[in-house]
């Protein structure tokens, strides 16, 4: 029997491939959320088409068999991918003469002398390797404007209208993580290249960490943060010092009561096994007690060298103030490590430092306070030359009763915390008390406490699983960001007009981002060693290697972000929220509108969709560039070099810092994606007034904030912040 063939568009013949049939109809179905075909539909359409196509006189070309799929398309009632696939068609007809601006492109990665900084990514493209992965992130973000993303999407993307972030991993993973490093220390993990085990010094906690975060942000395309890095580290600290306890009672009963090293060293694994490690950091009285009376007793019964009750109380007293020195220098040595490997290690092929965030600051224990003491210290010493160390980024998180006030157990970390980030841009503050994460707080149960990441990332409302409220083992999975400019400069000024707008871009980014989530969910475990291999991701603990991951997505966040609110309160009202009680109302009303929005999203779907102030820079820049480029240079609008970030108050001095908390503190409770208060101040005694400043956060219910001297944000300029 003669193989059925096709005349392809060069006029050569080759074999007839029913398969690539199902595959355009696919692609081109993939990009609807309404009109989704099975897989038996889109069998028993491909059927019918290749019959059709082959029962004819002559062999078919590849423009009758597309000319087929739309008659059957449409025949069977599928409108709407009949429309995609005729679009389908076009971009490819477009693809096949290729793309000359992604070319252009390729030319500039390739022979330019060096990057722009203002384009910085956290990537080095001016090495080999980042430059490749360059050629990867644009080639890929062509490939899903022609093949995944809605046309109507990509053109709203590439006109400015929206941006959708990491677009180059648009179709392979998602955005961030917190990492719970207590569960998944616990037995050992695998980073899918070789098996670690459960870490027993405090100085492998943090090394662990570090891979951890390296592994996973080799799987994921943002940041990566831990939401209990005391509580997490603690463990750690308690091996450290009973491993030094004991070695301490060796040296003791060696030095200073003649032992041989090979006795001493068997009397202490002996008393060990018989009295246990029942005793920790600053609880060892119970401990010391049985020593002193088990060692003269083990000593007399067998014959041994005699042991007083004195000399076993002096040589227990020895092992604990060894003991505690030691384990204090062994962390100081575990956070500077964590420090340094955090600044240096890289991930995505050796281009990119991971984007790292540490949670901490509740944890009253003894070996929690010592992480936090040592942390902090390490952060403030800085890098090798005494450098600004720009990850991780950490976040110090207050709380009312715990470390914000005189008397508060963790008082005096909190006021060190305020004295590092004075000198360190890379220390920010959370605030537990803000209601809308006060709501959630058990005191001493580190799950409820809610954790941001260092690009204003807060994951904890759950929809999907409401009696799973927590930020560990949960992450965003994509987020895009709404030109507020340019809807108002769209709508020319018109309030009535600028809603309505609004509510067509918070429609388009939804379906967007609803399509996304889809193609997140048809991938499977495996593409992920780590991040569900592990358990990593909340759930993923109950996945095969083969399963769906949508399963354990659905408790991750999809956000819509917005830049230029003040811009756009300009051109709506003639002045922004920082000089117009007028212009801050209506602001609210847009934040409010937004966010309702979100909310009725929740009610819908049954996700967890949420409302985030953009943090990107990158995003202002390029907001602001096309807008220019289509309406011109507006006074005060587009005649400058980027929009203002989210909600924030533009720095031109209409506002000092106590009103600027003020007015920004309503926007925090309606952006529960993540939100910033940034507070750059001028002050002679600058650790007196940022505490000053911190104290009026809290009371205002500010949610997340960087606030230091003026100077060392200044100094760090170029920097990733």
């Amino acid at each position: 029997m003669t193989t059925p063939q096709i005349r392809k568009r060069s006029g050569d013949l080759a074999p007839f491939d029913a398969a690539k049939i199902r595959s355009a109809v696919f692609k081109a179905n993939i990009r609807l959320t309404q009109e989704r075909l099975t897989p038996a539909q889109l069998d028993e359409l491909t059927q019918q088409v290749s019959h059709k196509a082959l029962e004819g006189p002559g062999i078919p070309t590849v423009e009758q068999v597309q000319d087929l799929v739309e008659e059957m398309l449409i025949a069977h009632g599928y409108a709407q991918t009949a429309k995609a696939y005729i679009l389908y068609r076009d971009e490819h007809r477009k693809a096949r003469e290729f793309d000359p601006q992604l070319m252009k492109t390729y030319e500039n990665l390739t022979f330019r002398l060096n990057r722009d900084e203002a384009e910085y990514r956290g990537i080095n493209e001016d090495t080999a390797m980042g430059t490749m992965l360059e050629y990867g992130s644009e080639g890929a973000k062509v490939f899903y404007d022609a093949n995944v993303i809605p046309p109507e999407v990509s053109k709203a993307h590439r006109e400015g209208a929206i941006h959708i972030h990491d677009k180059d991993f648009y179709a392979l993973t998602e955005t961030s993580c917190q990492i719970d490093p207590i569960t998944l220390f616990h037995g050992g993990f695998s980073t899918g290249h070789g098996y670690l085990r459960e870490p027993n010094d405090i100085r492998s906690y943090t090394a662990l960490a570090c891979i951890a975060i390296q592994a996973n942000q080799n799987e994921m395309h943002e940041s990566q943060g831990i939401p209990n890095f005391d509580y997490a580290m603690a463990p750690g600290v308690d091996k450290t010092y009973r491993k030094a306890y004991f070695s301490a009672l060796a040296q003791y009963l060696q030095i200073l009561l003649g032992f041989s090293h090979k006795d001493a060293q068997a009397l202490v694994q002996e008393l060990s096994r018989e009295l246990g490690k029942d005793f920790a950091l600053y609880d060892t009285q119970a401990y010391g007690e049985k020593v002193v009376q088990w060692l003269p007793q083990h000593q007399q019964e067998n014959g041994f060298q005699a042991i007083s009750a004195q000399q076993a109380e002096a040589a227990h007293n020895y092992a604990v103030e060894k003991a505690e020195e030691d384990t204090n220098g062994a962390c100081w040595q575990a956070m500077e490590a964590l420090i340094h490997n955090l600044n240096t290690m890289n991930s995505r092929a050796g281009a990119q430092v991971p984007y790292s965030s540490l949670n901490y600051g509740t944890d009253t224990s003894p070996q929690g306070r010592m992480v936090i003491r040592n942390l902090l210290l390490a952060t403030k010493a800085g890098l090798g030359d005494g450098g600004m160390p720009i990850f991780p980024v950490h976040i110090f998180k207050v709380k009312e009763g715990v470390n914000a006030e005189p008397g508060d157990p963790n008082y005096d970390l909190f006021q060190m915390a305020v004295q590092v980030a004075c000198q360190r841009v890379s220390l920010h503050f959370s605030f537990l008390d803000a209601p809308f994460n006060l709501r959630w707080y058990k005191e001493g149960d580190y799950r409820t406490e809610t954790a941001y990441q260092g690009n204003n990332i807060r994951v904890m409302e759950n929809t999907a699983a409401p009696e799973c409220v927590t930020s560990c083992g949960r992450g965003n999975l994509s987020f895009t960001s709404i030109n507020l400019p340019r809807i108002a400069l769209e709508a020319k000024g018109n309030r009535e007009k600028f809603f309505r707008i609004l509510g067509e871009r918070l429609a388009l980014t939804a379906r967007q981002l609803r399509q996304r989530m889809e193609i997140q969910c048809s991938r499977r475990a495996y593409n992920y060693p780590f991040l569900m291999g592990q358990g990593v991701w909340i759930g993923s603990d109950r996945l095969y290697r083969d399963d769906l991951v949508g399963s354990v997505l659905r408790q991750g966040t999809l956000s819509v972000g917005f830049v230029g609110l003040a811009e756009a309160l300009v051109v709506l009202t003639g002045r922004h929220h920082g000089e117009s009680a007028q212009s801050q109302a209506v602001g609210l009303e847009i934040i409010g509108c937004m966010n309702r929005y979100m909310e009725s999203l929740c009610r819908e779907t049954g996700l967890n969709w949420n409302l985030i102030a953009t943090p990107n820079k990158g995003t202002a820049m390029r907001f602001a560039r096309l807008d220019r480029e289509q309406f011109g240079e507006v006074p005060g609008i587009t005649d400058k070099g980027r929009y203002t970030d989210s909600f924030l108050i533009p720095e031109d001095g209409s506002v000092d810092v106590y009103e600027r908390i003020r007015l920004e503190a309503p926007y925090h409770a309606l952006t529960l994606g993540g939100h910033l208060c940034r507070a750059e101040l001028d002050s002679e005694n600058p650790e007196e007034e940022l505490e000053k400043v911190l104290g009026a956060m809290r009371k205002a219910g500010i949610g997340y904030a960087l606030a230091g001297p003026r100077e060392i944000y200044q100094s760090a300029a170029g920097q990733a912040l």
